[in-house]
């Protein structure tokens, strides 16, 4: 299935993606256990089969229950989502990314973080990116 999953997801969506992800494949009864808070196992089922129209999973039949796979790597959705970001609220701008998040972040940054993102930037520039 080549089909582009659409990129908006409410907040029991992400954290749906986020169990799919950390589990590669898993139930609705899993999912269900694994939620904080969780709703209902019928509107997990609902969750389901609305991440699945929206193209972000698909299921494998296993006997009687359904398995479910993440259409994309958690690696390709955090790509994805960052370019939305990027685009939608730093017109693209890598830059202006970084700079947020140090804004906000700044405190909370330590000394081997910023040496990590440095080597980043460095190896970056060498690749002529």
């Amino acid at each position: 299935m080549n089909h582009v999953p659409e990129p908006t997801l409410s907040r029991r969506e992400r954290q749906i993606m986020d169990i799919i992800h950390r589990f590669e494949r898993v139930t609705a009864a899993e999912i269900h256990a694994e939620l904080p808070h969780p709703p209902g196992y019928s509107s997990v089922r609902t969750l389901l089969r609305v991440l699945e129209r929206k193209g972000h999973i698909r299921h494998d039949q296993e006997g009687q229950r359904y398995v479910y796979v993440a259409n994309e790597s958690r690696d390709d959705a955090r790509r994805s989502a960052m370019k939305r970001v990027l685009d939608t609220f730093c017109g693209g701008s890598a830059e202006e990314a970084v700079a947020a998040l140090l804004d906000i972040e700044a405190r909370n940054v330590s000394d081997a973080e910023l040496s990590r993102m440095m080597a980043m930037i460095k190896n970056a520039r060498r690749r002529g990116r």
